[in-house]
């Protein structure tokens, strides 16, 4: 797996719905109250927005300092 490959992986929606997909079913298996999965879950996708949005803009940073 390249560089290039993680970074498309990371910046992915589908890579991080599939993350919240997996976590939400576990929380709620370990009796983890509804409103903390909720939260979590949240965070997690709060996370890959900023996540994908530093991404793209060090790319865009890199192609036009080239």
């Amino acid at each position: 797996m390249t560089k290039q490959d993680i970074i498309m992986k990371l910046t992915s929606r589908k890579f991080w719905v599939a993350v919240v997909g997996f976590i939400t079913p576990l929380l709620l298996a370990f009796g983890v109250a509804e409103t903390e999965v909720t939260q979590v879950t949240a965070i997690i996708m709060a996370g890959a927005d900023v996540v994908a949005y530093l991404i793209a803009e060090g790319m865009t940073d890199c192609a036009n300092a080239a």
